[in-house]
């Protein structure tokens, strides 16, 4: 009986860390599309990891790539979290995005844990539901 009760509050435990992980990622994949919205980029810049960082050099630059190459994510009208799962050791967050002219989007964020918190180490679109391939 000792032990169903120590595995049912180790099994708890876990459940509760886990779901703080995944709502500190989402959180901050959120406040970063926040941003976006508002064009800060200089915050929206700093959800980014430092690898992603490094290869943009400046939130000026950043903010070009997002509205060029990921303008939903820039303007989006509704953004859904999907799951998050383990991929060859990586944390990566399925998100859909609704567009302004109503068009869905899924992306996949690949999140990195670093000592100041979680960070957006990179983003791939995915196909969207019903789309062709």
């Amino acid at each position: 009986m000792r032990h169903l009760i120590l595995s049912l509050i180790l099994g708890l435990g876990l459940s509760l860390s886990a779901q703080a992980q995944n709502d500190e990622i989402q959180s901050n994949i959120q406040a970063q599309i926040d941003a976006f919205k508002s064009d800060d980029f200089a915050t929206a810049f700093t959800f980014a990891s430092p690898s992603i960082q490094r290869l943009f050099g400046t939130p000026e630059n950043f903010g070009a790539m997002v509205r060029n190459g990921y303008p939903m994510v820039w303007r989006p009208a509704d953004v859904r979290f999907l799951e998050l799962r383990e991929v060859s050791g990586q944390l990566w967050q399925k998100v859909m995005i609704t567009d302004a002219a109503g068009n869905l989007h899924v992306l996949d964020y690949q999140m990195v844990d670093l000592e100041n918190g979680w960070k957006i180490n990179g983003v791939q679109i995915l196909d969207a539901p019903g789309s062709a391939v």
